[in-house]
């Protein structure tokens, strides 16, 4: 006897949200989780190509902390499209003007690249201090545990 592959399909996903305090957590460790469960890995019943993610609403991303020197060292860099145009900011410069970004582009980068991971990538609502608008939706409390054999 035979067992069918379970595919999901668009509309039988329910999605929830999440809220991630990010106050005293390492960037990098903190974007794999929400990468996770925006992507939708974290459940039985992901599905590669549909939208199995949920949403996560991140608070306190101003709080976020660095391993190593990556305060001065990490830099990030765009460019205009004039010449000389290269912009480089270090992290500590970008945390103080736009503390969003920073955790935005790390969890961006560790999603697939593709037009479905721009998608689920829109369900990240990230807010620098400890207030959100999205209390009617009722999200419950993310917790990670960072190296505890999860």
């Amino acid at each position: 006897m035979m067992s069918k592959t379970f595919m999901a399909r668009p509309g039988e996903i329910d999605q929830a949200w999440f809220l991630v305090d990010a106050s005293d957590q390492v960037v990098g460790r903190l974007a794999v989780e929400i990468a996770r469960v925006l992507v939708g890995k974290h459940r039985p019943q992901y599905t590669p190509h549909q939208d199995t993610g949920e949403f996560v609403v991140v608070v306190n991303c101003e709080k976020v902390k660095f391993t190593g020197n990556k305060m001065d060292s990490k830099v990030y860099q765009h460019f205009t499209g004039y010449p000389s145009g290269r912009k480089v900011r270090s992290v500590r410069e970008v945390l103080a003007k736009r503390p969003e970004r920073v955790l935005r582009e790390a969890v961006r980068r560790m999603m697939p690249k593709n037009n479905l991971a721009r998608q689920q990538l829109r369900k990240l609502k990230i807010y620098a201090g400890p207030s959100h608008p999205h209390q009617s939706q009722q999200p419950t409390p993310l917790q990670f545990t960072f190296g505890k054999g999860k």
